[in-house]
């Protein structure tokens, strides 16, 4: 092969590691692995220049199952290690895997971190709603009344919003699905288009310790409850078999989202709001919709590029070092020196 030939496209299957995958039968964890598989190929990666780093957790044990560079570190800091990578070598394409008790507990800091600064990855946080890892403990977003080993009478903590902890964070990219919905794909290859830190919440399902906790919405028989959303499309769910089609409208009184009949597909008439990516107050609502009384929010919710921390200092570093010649000793010695007598 000469250099002028184009590369082939990778298939999902070049994308498999030779790792046996270890998760539990019925795991939400192989779904989400097989999306990611096939939407390597659908942006045009390359395994070699492909990196996936993960933390603590059964989602961290992604890395192995991917056939690309990887980093299995420690709880909490994977961010850390991510742009340790992206700054030594901004070409990659660094992902990172992490799930609720990695990312919002132990490395709630390291996560604010990577969106305030914005570095150019993606971030697909894995939420179950417990600690798989460790035999389920409850975690940062497990609800209200969860019975486990660490809460036997049923939790009394406020559960954490991942993707409202992201918004408050300064994330410019907020997005959610779940493991086995068809439009996963779509969302990361819309959250790799991106330029910045885009941050995805994927709802998992852990079959041993929290099985069905999102059945309300991702059954096949619930699907009326999800609101998929759309850059300039209406905010519209449910069917006719589902008792009708319903739409989000801002009550202009309260300042709040609610919850409109659309007779007759008339959606203007109902007040339905148009899905902006860029309306960050909107987004801020849609993430706080009580599930039950509004339907879950999926999709891309908010996307509003600005400058990314990895082009920034690349850009400073260029323009610091312009015309010099890089001498160690010279920096070593520069300042305050002295000899010491033998």
């Amino acid at each position: 092969m000469n250099d002028m030939t184009p590369p082939q496209k990778s298939s999902p299957k070049d994308w498999e590691s030779d790792q046996e995958v270890r998760w539990c039968p019925g795991c939400g964890d192989y779904a989400i692995l097989k999306a990611v598989q096939r939407t390597m190929p659908e942006i045009g990666a390359t395994p070699e220049n492909t990196v996936f780093v993960s933390g603590i957790g059964c989602s961290s044990r992604f890395p192995y199952y991917m056939e690309t560079y990887g980093f299995h570190t420690i709880h909490g800091r994977a961010p850390a290690i991510a742009t340790g990578v992206k700054l030594a070598n901004p070409q990659l394409d660094v992902w990172i895997i992490t799930g609720d008790g990695d990312a919002l507990s132990i490395g709630g800091n390291h996560t604010f971190h990577i969106l305030r600064r914005n570095l150019n990855c993606q971030i697909l946080l894995f939420n179950n709603e417990i600690y798989g890892l460790t035999k389920g403990q409850y975690s940062p977003t497990s609800a209200v009344g969860t019975r486990t080993p660490s809460t036997p009478y049923g939790s009394v903590d406020r559960p954490a919003q991942a993707c409202a902890f992201a918004l408050g964070a300064g994330a410019r990219f907020v997005a959610r699905a779940f493991d086995v919905s068809k439009e996963l794909p779509a969302t990361l290859v819309a959250a790799h288009a991106h330029k910045g830190a885009a941050f995805i919440e994927i709802f998992q399902n852990c079959i041993v310790y929290n099985a069905d906790v999102f059945a309300g919405f991702t059954e096949k028989a619930n699907n009326h409850q999800q609101l998929w959303l759309k850059n300039g499309e209406p905010m519209l769910f449910g069917s006719e078999k589902s008792g009708g089609v319903k739409g989000i409208a801002l009550d202009t009184e309260k300042l709040t989202l609610k919850v409109v009949d659309v007779p007759d597909g008339d959606w203007q008439k109902a007040g339905v709001i148009v899905h902006d990516v860029t309306n960050r107050s909107i987004a801020h609502m849609l993430v706080e919709m009580r599930f039950g009384e509004f339907p879950m929010a999926l999709g891309v919710l908010y996307d509003d590029p600005r400058p990314n921390f990895d082009a920034q200092v690349g850009e400073q570093m260029a323009s610091a070092s312009a015309g010099k010649t890089p001498d160690l000793q010279k920096l070593l010695a520069k300042g305050q020196t002295w000899t010491v007598a033998a």
